[in-house]
């Protein structure tokens, strides 16, 4: 299918061919017939993607403190390039769609194949939808009118929350796509309104719709116009639709206001409020969110979980049917606001139009019927692998993959035929960098092919063991990002697949222990006497509680899914597995507590070792710190870049030029064994004695036990 992309690194848009979405549990595929492209969001990314780095810089400051805050802790180099790389991917446009039905998910039972449907879908020939981000279109809405709705949505939401009430005086500023369908849904409502703006044209289009307009164009003053037009008594509300990086537009609005009145900012303006303005009048102030409650909760939006309606009365998708039936009932017109119409083969022409012309409003793509529903793009060809070379597919194409995992496989040398991903642009920019023959949106596909010799799974955590086996199944060597697994059930099931496979190798990403810094620990300590004692201390700095790794269902909590890394590095250092584990995490308290824990370990040859994984810690402070005490000697590696020794014989320091976490060799390693054959570089029994320690280190700090292995 074709898609419209956006590549903020240099601005360049192209109507992209990538693989069609696949149809998940909860969620909707829908074929395409119009879309619109928002004059305002859309048009503020084209410009914002079309600036040099320093303008960039300057438009989002508080992205530049994030960098400089990342800089501090894992250096200058790798910041930038993590900044690039996320310059370098493309970006998705559009959420204002309407389609078809093509297909429901799992769980979706109340709408059915051909059912007309709106969503905030991309300009896509195909999108996959949570069912909470769609909603039917009435049989006498044109779907060119109904694919308005998630602007008119937005624009719904802020007037909920300034609650007006009949024969009310509201003041809009900005008479952009949503400010004109604020001015329409107010008129409903029946309150009187107050449009502002600097553009003739469309405050013509708001005259039309009922308001009264104050022409900025010709010098107008919008607070002597709203004193004048209510008898000096100031207007009941503000709402804000416009786009602009000054002040002024707040102030405007405050001073605009009677005593006790209310603003509602729903564009784009510059914040430094002042307080006289609001203090004196008691005015009070808010931001309306996108579309309504729902917004940005992946429960509602992804999961399906819906808001108890006696609770919640508007959630988005309850804002979204409301547009639809003040469409159906001729109360919102928005054909007035289609100023321009494409084909969707024209979408770059539609944009310029955006860009270059001043009466571009409302601009509707229309899509045709022949779209292309594969799952597979090819990106390259190339001649058969050499004899032995191995072909090897990746499953997953999301930061880590992308930042680690595919540099360090193309130094291999590695035949890399498949890369796939669930988003299928993410997928086909991936396979194009790094030189894949196919993107696809499907891993199935990479099951299937004789040529794969290996998969790599770098997808969410709980798909992790049911990839594992079905590869397994499948006759192909394995290798997955850490975690193996999430549960002790899923444990089970990937020990019977090893078994059954006896001849294929499996391998987790416990990359550390590949390090250079811990093969010259190991080395250092080669013809030691007597038990190690280990201390690695985790600054894993603090993730939301509703973020996916702390879910145990998805990503299996962070001393599961993260601290799997340190007890595998010291088991290695050991070189011994894992005897006894004892666990305790924070007292209850205001945040996550399992991210927050201390773990002592025994070894089978008698050493111990503690890992403190803390996340309330100083992003500047160091990430890592392991210290190794032995035979009256100690090795000290800071954050993988530097290892000190104290009282070895002409041992002081040993220093990387960079970072070096061992993905590199990891790589290295499986590859080689892979097309040589011979051991596993971690023997399955190592694997399944490190995972069994992390399932203990959680269920001893629960218990407030010991558990032995």
């Amino acid at each position: 299918m074709r898609q419209v992309l956006q590549h903020l690194k240099t601005g360049r848009m192209e109507l992209a061919e990538v693989p069609c979405p696949p149809v998940r549990a909860g969620q909707v595929l829908i074929r395409t017939t119009v879309s619109v492209i928002s004059p305002g969001t859309e048009k503020m990314l084209i410009e914002f993607s079309k600036a040099n780095l320093l303008q960039k810089a300057r438009q989002q400051p508080d992205k530049v403190k994030q960098v400089l805050d990342k800089i501090k802790t894992d250096g200058l180099v790798p910041t930038l390039e993590a900044v690039f790389r996320k310059l370098d991917e493309p970006l998705p446009l559009g959420y204002c769609h309407a389609g078809r039905v093509v297909e429901t998910g799992p769980g979706v039972t109340d709408v059915q194949p051909d059912d007309r449907v709106i969503s905030n879908g991309p300009h896509a020939e195909f999108a996959c939808i949570g069912r909470n981000l769609l909603a039917r279109v009435p049989p006498n809405v044109p779907d060119e009118h109904a694919a308005f709705t998630v602007p008119a949505a937005i624009a719904l939401q802020g007037i909920r929350l300034v609650a007006p009430t009949l024969g009310e005086k509201v003041c809009v500023f900005g008479m952009g796509l949503i400010g004109l369908l604020t001015v329409q849904l107010l008129r409903a409502g029946g309150c009187e309104v107050l449009a502002v703006d600097l553009n003739p044209r469309r405050l013509e289009l708001a005259r039309q719709f009922g308001a009264e307009t104050v022409d900025l164009s010709n010098g107008a003053d919008p607070v002597s116009a709203a004193r004048g037009w209510t008898a000096e008594r100031g207007v009941d509300a503000a709402i804000i639709a416009a786009s602009a990086k000054t002040d002024d537009i707040v102030h405007q609005a405050a001073e605009a206001c009677r005593k006790r009145g209310r603003i509602v900012l729903v564009g784009v303006v510059g914040l430094n409020l002042r307080r006289s303005d609001f203090y004196e009048k008691e005015l009070t102030f808010q931001v309306s969110c996108s579309y309504g409650p729902g917004r940005y909760d992946e429960n509602y939006e992804q999961r399906g979980h819906d808001y108890p309606l006696g609770f919640v009365r508007w959630t988005e998708q309850r804002n979204f049917e409301a547009v639809l039936a003040a469409m159906a009932n001729g109360s919102l017109d928005v054909g007035p606001l289609i100023s321009h119409q494409f084909p969707f083969e024209e979408a770059l022409r539609a944009y310029q139009t955006i860009e270059q012309d001043p009466a571009a409003l409302g601009v509707v793509l229309r899509y045709g019927d022949s779209a292309d529903r594969s799952a597979i793009v090819p990106i390259s060809q190339r001649p058969a692998a050499a004899s032995g070379k191995a072909v090897v597919g990746v499953i997953g194409a999301g930061n880590f993959a992308k930042a680690v995992l595919l540099p360090s496989l193309a130094a291999t040398g590695a035949e890399l035929a498949w890369i796939a991903d669930l988003n299928g642009p993410a997928a086909r920019h991936a396979a194009a960098k790094f030189s894949a023959e196919n993107a696809a949106s499907d891993y199935r596909p990479i099951l299937n092919d004789d040529r794969v010799r290996a998969v790599f799974i770098a997808t969410g955590h709980h798909t992790h063991a049911r990839l594992v086996c079905e590869a397994l199944d499948a006759g192909k060597h394995v290798f997955v990002e850490k975690p193996l697994c999430i549960t002790e059930a899923e444990l089970e099931q990937v020990e019977s697949a090893v078994r059954h496979h006896p001849s294929a190798i499996l391998m987790v990403g416990f990359n550390r222990r590949f390090s250079p810094h811990t093969s010259k620990i190991r080395d250092l300590l080669t013809g030691r006497t007597a038990p190690l004692c280990m201390s690695m201390m985790v600054n894993a700095g603090s993730i939301p509680a509703e973020h996916w790794t702390q879910d145990p269902q998805r990503g299996g909590g962070r001393i599961i899914g993260e601290g799997c890394h340190f007890i595998d590095l010291l088991s290695c250092i050991a070189g011994a597995p894992v005897a006894s584990v004892s666990a305790a995490m924070v007292g209850q308290g205001p945040a996550v507590r399992d991210d927050k824990m201390s773990i002592l370990l025994t070894f089978a040859d008698g050493s111990v070792g503690t890992v403190n994984y803390f996340a309330n810690g100083a992003r500047d402070y160091p990430k890592e710190l392991l210290e190794v005490f032995s035979d009256g000697r100690v090795l000290r590696l800071e954050n993988f870049r530097l290892t000190r020794g104290y009282g070895f014989k002409g041992f002081k320091r040993f220093k990387t030029g960079r970072q070096d976490k061992g993905h590199a060799a990891e790589l290295a390693r499986f590859i080689a064994a892979v097309e040589q054959g011979g051991e596993p570089p971690i023997p399955f029994a190592q694997i399944r004695n490190i995972t069994e320690a992390s399932f203990a280190a959680v269920r001893s700090a629960r218990e407030r036990g010991v558990v032995v292995l």
